[in-house]
């Protein structure tokens, strides 16, 4: 039996794919959790067409950040926080904070788990921070960290 698959099924295959599987499993599993349909002429076209508007989506979407990537890899962000006689800052600089510092240079919405910062920032000097805006799209921005 054919059926055009609505989720990704792990061993099978990704959502959006037509696969050919037993009619025992897509009558007794695949269908009944709504995991898939079965593969007619109508909901095969209504599929290509999902898939188009989802290409179109994933282009313009990566057109987007592709122009935020310019705006990001130009800005350079400066923090002055309290640091000891070490040069360790009395707490640190978290993604929230690059991010509340980027929405304030840029005017544009950026989600915190898209900073790339394996550990807060705890000590003074200037820091280069990747942006994972898509899978391809990855600025860096500058950030300095100055003690007061």
């Amino acid at each position: 039996m054919r059926v055009l698959l609505t989720q990704d099924v792990k061993g099978l295959g990704q959502a959006g794919e037509v696969k050919r599987v037993a009619d025992g499993y897509a009558r007794n599993y695949l269908i009944p959790q709504g995991l898939a349909v079965p593969a007619t002429e109508g909901v095969l076209k209504q599929a290509e067409i999902q898939r188009r508007a989802e290409v179109r989506r994933l282009e313009r979407s990566e057109a987007e950040a592709e122009a935020l990537a310019e705006v990001l890899s130009t800005v350079r962000l400066s923090f002055k926080v309290k640091v000891g006689e070490t040069g360790r800052l009395y707490g640190s600089i978290t993604s929230a904070d690059i991010v509340a510092g980027l929405e304030l240079e840029t005017g544009k919405p950026i989600d915190k788990r898209r900073v790339e910062l394996a550990e807060p920032i705890r000590e003074v000097g200037t820091y280069r921070v990747p942006i994972r805006l898509s899978k391809d799209v990855m600025p860096q921005i500058t950030v300095v960290v100055e003690g007061v």
